[in-house]
């Protein structure tokens, strides 16, 4: 008999429970849900009550609370530690969305491994990212912490967020378990509400918000975290459709699911129980595995089973699942391996800074540039004025709440380092109002910046959205600078010297009109601990940016949801029609597309060259010539399209199926093949079923989805039965 299989032979009821519950025993965290009506305690541990902890941090705290499980409960089975270790742990890194706009999974991946080698020093074993949910509708506050708008790109930031955090071998003492969240089309809800409802059709929910999710599962994700809405009237945390069905059978997954934050309790409130025996029911059947934090398995199992809603090996399977995983996580065999490697973490903090310092550099995205940047080395003084020349914690951005940090390198800092020749007065213009002017802003702050630009050779301009306006619970309905900065901004502006902006942000912001009237726009999303440094790498041209946007950037709030892999309307824009899909008030296009980013140097981009016709079940080779004919080094990513012309359904404009940033010496050209697999041809029919279909696909390359600028070939597919 295995050690599992034993174990649950001899388990008790009550404990089979707590293994399925996850509590929350961190003294001062942030969590996302109401307080628990009884705060859970060490108690629960000694009394086998959970089987799991989040929110915990300390290896000394995590490790007496082991000991505990172990040596105090009757069968001595280690809990699993978790935390939201979302884009850092001690070192952090950009905000997930900014970390996107790098289109370097080799980035992505590092970020993560460097995340779990901190967080598995100080004893965690979990964590729950990555965030994997597509968002097109940048009103949605958690736009921060995902990939963006394109499905392929979410499959490759799950496929390297899921190596980089649980490594090659899971039991590893560096390694810690991914979640892959939230399960599925969070970010498609209702106005860009957060928790509210979802209602898109099944084609959209398997094209668009699916694929990442697979991802992570064909990576080997240990844990998935179902969303908090319902689809369609299928809550996620109840559904066996989705969870069991789906995923499980389907997909061949095996590893155990974790709820969000109270999820089960409020199947309640979604209307599909009447109490928390039916919400534990609901839940359990489906496939959830652990409760976190709510009353509805500690509560609700025990009635469900002696109601007939639910049978023993319902529990028991749960159970099996998540000692299964504690199994792969080593915790049997090495329960305090994780917090006791001597030496602490696996590589010095100067080579985790100067990894968080690269990875902030190339997640930048120069939107504009009429030649201001970079700025000379040597010249007249420079103005730093804003929020983020003195607040140097709005950096982190959201989600790094738990973490010790080590201190940031800031603005200000980073931008004498950068200029030590140049003299740099600093003056915070204005401050962080979340809803409205602030009593803390007053006309003096906003005259002593404007005095400061008068003085200067040029202003930089570090003005954005609060980092406490992103995240969870932060959807907005005016995405636009809060407080005085616009008052400020204009100020500035008025003064006539020559402004660069300095982004900060969580999502798309609508400030067209300071778009348009600066001279150079650089989005610095919420960089990390190095975002001083990275900006003054960038700014004094030492770097050259690279970055992309993984999203479209409205003109105005009433374009979202835009994206560019819509559909094709039967009465697509053309210019003087009345009649056709646009808006009377605004182009159809977004202010900057998806893919849009400068650089300091030029590149070229040739054609696709492709074989004219393939057969069914062949793959395809596409190659690209990228040269730098600019006069310095940098880097750029070119986007491989694909449309398919005629289909038994009707296809995006087009999708996108590779891309691939380079980084390029002066002069120097090269040859970049990419290779699309059958699958990348796949076109899901009226019956919901994928397959290859014959006709004629068009390939489509470039730096944007800007589609004017694009190069293309035409390919076909051929008839399989025409070829026999």
């Amino acid at each position: 008999m295995s050690r599992i299989d034993d174990l649950i032979s001899t388990m008790t009821l009550d404990e089979k429970i707590g293994q399925l519950i996850m509590i929350s025993l961190g003294a001062d965290t942030i969590v996302t849900g109401p307080k628990a009506a009884a705060d859970p305690s060490v108690a629960d541990v000694r009394a086998g009550r959970c089987g799991s902890v989040l929110n915990l941090v300390g290896r000394d705290r995590i490790h007496a609370l082991q000991k505990l499980a172990i040596e105090e409960t009757r069968l001595g089975i280690p809990l699993i530690f978790g935390l939201d270790v979302i884009h850092g742990y001690h070192t952090a890194f950009p905000v997930p969305l900014g970390e996107t706009a790098a289109f370097r999974p080799d980035v992505w991946r590092e970020s993560a491994r460097i995340a779990a080698e901190e967080a598995a020093d100080d004893g965690l074993h979990l964590t729950f990212a990555p965030m994997l949910d597509l968002a097109r509708d940048p009103r949605w506050g958690r736009i921060i912490e995902g990939p963006g708008e394109d499905p392929h790109v979410g499959r490759m930031l799950a496929r390297a967020k899921v190596e980089g955090f649980q490594s090659a071998d899971l039991a590893r003492r560096d390694a810690i378990a991914a979640t892959a969240k939230h399960f599925v089309a969070y970010g498609a809800c209702t106005a860009g509400r957060d928790y509210a409802a979802v209602d898109i059709s099944e084609r959209m929910l398997h094209e668009a918000y699916l694929p990442a999710f697979e991802a992570a599962v064909r990576a080997g994700t240990l844990a998935i975290m179902p969303a908090f809405i319902d689809i369609a009237g299928r809550p996620l945390s109840g559904d066996k459709g989705f969870l069991t069905d789906l995923v499980r059978t389907k997909w061949g997954w095996e590893g155990i699911y974790v709820s969000d934050y109270d999820a089960i309790g409020e199947l309640i409130a979604h209307g599909v129980a009447a109490d928390f025996a039916e919400a534990a029911a609901l839940a359990l059947k489906a496939g959830m595995d652990i409760d976190m934090q709510s009353r509805a398995y500690p509560e609700g199992l025990k009635p469900a089973l002696e109601r007939g809603l639910i049978a023993m090996d319902d529990i028991d399977a749960a159970v099996r699942r998540v000692l299964a995983a504690k199994e792969r996580l080593g915790l049997f065999d090495d329960p305090y391996g994780r917090g006791s490697v001597a030496g602490g973490a696996a590589r010095p903090l100067a080579a985790r800074r100067a990894a968080a310092r690269d990875a902030a550099v190339v997640s930048m995205v120069l939107a504009k540039n009429d030649g201001l940047l970079p700025l000379a080395k040597s010249g007249g003084p420079i103005a730093l004025i804003g929020h983020a020349s003195v607040k140097d914690d709005e950096a982190l951005g959201s989600w790094f709440a738990l973490g010790d940090m080590n201190p940031i390198t800031g603005l200000a800092d980073g931008i004498r380092a950068a200029f030590p020749d140049r003299d740099v007065i600093v003056e915070r213009g204005c401050d962080l109002a979340l809803d409205g002017p602030s009593p803390e802003s007053d006309d003096a702050d906003i005259a002593r910046a404007v005095e400061a630009a008068k003085k200067a050779e040029v202003v930089l301009l570090a003005i954005g959205e609060p980092a406490l306006l992103t995240g969870e619970a932060a959807s907005r309905t005016r995405i636009r600078l809060t407080g005085r900065q616009e008052e400020l901004a204009r100020a500035v502006l008025a003064t006539g010297k020559p402004v660069v902006l300095l982004l900060g942000c969580g999502r798309p912001l609508t400030e067209t009109w300071l778009y348009d009237a600066v001279g150079a726009v650089l989005i610095t999303w919420y960089l990390g601990s190095e975002a001083g440094a990275a900006i003054g790498d960038v700014v004094s041209g030492a770097r050259s940016p690279s970055g992309r946007l993984p999203v479209s950037w409205p003109r105005h709030v009433g374009q979202i949801p835009i994206f560019y892999n819509e559909r094709p309307s039967g009465r697509p824009w053309a210019p003087g029609e009345h009649f056709t899909t646009r808006w009377v008030d605004s182009p159809n296009t977004p202010l900057w597309p998806f893919g849009h980013g400068l650089s300091y140097t030029s590149f070229e981009i040739s054609a696709p060259r492709a074989p004219a016709t393939f057969r069914p079940g062949e793959s395809l080779t596409v190659e690209v010539d990228v040269a730098d004919v600019g006069d310095r080094d940098g880097a750029t990513t070119v986007f491989l399209f694909l449309r398919d012309r005629v289909a038994s359904t009707t296809r995006p404009i087009m999708e996108l199926k590779r891309f691939e940033t380079v980084d390029l010496a002066v002069g120097e050209r090269r040859t970049l093949r990419l290779t699309l697999e059958p699958e990348d041809f796949f076109c899901l029919g009226p019956d919901m079923v994928a397959r290859a279909e014959p006709g004629v696909f068009d390939l489509l390359v470039g730096e944007s989805a800007d589609r004017e600028k694009l190069k293309g070939i035409a390919v076909t597919l051929l008839d399989e039965a025409a070829v026999a």
